[in-house]
């Protein structure tokens, strides 16, 4: 079975929307490992769950993962450029991503950093969408900067 982009699109949001929501604050302040490689098992093996698959195809290989109560999404990609670009699609939807070479873990904030101290890699966050559910700000769309410093580069 092989992807095209358009059938990627709902596969990213389905993701996003099933597996993120606001975080918990995690701090991910703890060491953070040499990024890990290898296939979705691997990486499934060293984040210490039993991936339930969705897709297996050739770009892209997706499974569900719980731990206890943790659960997000853990996919790998044939090639770094449809890794970014899944990526790049599905960041449109908000979220928080754990980013290694060929592989991305979505799920809420404090999960995807938990995961950052078994599987290293590179926090990045989607697009924070205002909605006035949080009456503390700006509805996240002000230029201050703050939150967003890790886009960079």
């Amino acid at each position: 079975m092989r992807l095209t982009r358009p059938m990627l699109a709902p596969t990213a949001l389905a993701a996003v929307l099933a597996l993120t929501g606001c975080g918990s604050g995690g701090d991910g302040g703890a060491a953070v490992p040499e990024t890990a490689t290898g296939s979705l098992e691997h990486l499934a093996a060293e984040a210490k769950c039993a991936p339930n698959m969705q897709t297996d195809a050739d770009t892209i290989r997706q499974a569900i993962c719980e731990t206890g109560d943790e659960r997000y999404v853990l996919a790998t990609f044939s090639t770094d450029r449809g890794q970014r670009e899944w990526i790049n699609t599905a960041k449109d939807y908000g979220g928080f991503y754990l980013v290694g070479r060929k592989w991305v873990a979505v799920g809420h904030e404090d999960v995807v950093a938990g995961l950052r101290g078994r599987l290293g890699g590179t926090l990045e966050q989607g697009t924070v969408h205002g909605g006035g559910g949080h009456s503390d700000g700006d509805g996240g769309h002000a230029g201050g900067g703050g939150e967003h410093a890790g886009h960079s580069g």
